[in-house]
């Protein structure tokens, strides 16, 4: 069942340079896909597809292209429906885990979290549980109050599975839950599950993130602040 949502609020507010735009949303709680908008990790899926495309002479720009964003198993039923799926998800997941290149921290994502109380964000990764903590540990990120992996759901995104796990959780409404995302199945993930979306640019053109509320230049960009116990407010420029 959709919940409600919330509508996004932009105020004008002046700036030294003659005025702006501000948008900004009241919630109680923050939503984060991993990859893509805590972890710039792009580089490393892709060495990590490209290298078993190679192995099964497919095309890796081709399989690249829809692997941002999905569990392993849906790429796979995409890409290569031939392939015997369970063991080709457990090679690729085991390519994934000892993968150190090509992970960085997203610029603002420390400052973000180290702002929002631990009971009020979690992170919902179509990675596995092992990838998803390297690559925390490697961005040098806490580990997530809540973390919702690819093992803990029967089906991946675009479906809201993982997103309204995450909400209860916390024990939060999915109608008063912000997602950051990056890609267009997170986006119809997080809309399925009746929340409020914003995308974050970068991993893909924005014109293939039309679907979210609104959408970010960068995390950098993003700013939150408490209200006591009323939650959270977030602001961003709007473009």
């Amino acid at each position: 069942m959709r919940s409600a949502r919330f509508e996004i609020p932009v105020v004008t507010r002046p700036d030294r340079q003659g005025g702006h735009r501000i948008a900004n949303i009241r919630c109680q709680a923050v939503l984060f896909d991993l990859d893509g908008v805590l972890v710039d990790s792009r580089r490393c899926i892709e060495l990590v597809w490209e290298t078993w495309a190679r192995r099964h002479a497919l095309d890796p720009a081709t399989v690249v292209r829809v692997a941002h964003g999905r569990r392993t198993s849906e790429t796979l039923r995409e890409v290569a429906p031939h392939l015997n799926i369970p063991v080709e998800v457990a090679i690729l997941d085991k390519l994934e885990e000892v993968e150190h290149r090509g992970v960085e921290v997203v610029t603002g994502a420390r400052e973000l979290l180290s702002v929002i109380p631990r009971a009020r964000w979690a992170v919902v990764t179509s990675g596995s549980p092992a990838v998803a903590r390297l690559r925390l540990r490697l961005g040098q990120l806490p580990d997530p109050p809540v973390l919702i992996t690819a093992a803990d759901v029967l089906r991946g995104k675009p479906d809201p599975e993982g997103y309204l796990q995450a909400a209860a959780a916390l024990g939060h409404s999915p109608a008063a839950c912000v997602v950051l995302e990056d890609t267009p199945a997170g986006i119809a993930a997080g809309r399925a599950a009746g929340m409020t979306v914003l995308a974050v640019g970068g991993t893909y053109p924005d014109n293939r993130l039309t679907e979210a509320h609104a959408v970010l230049a960068s995390l950098a960009s993003l700013r939150c602040r408490l209200l006591g116990p009323d939650g959270l407010e977030m602001e961003w420029s709007a473009t």
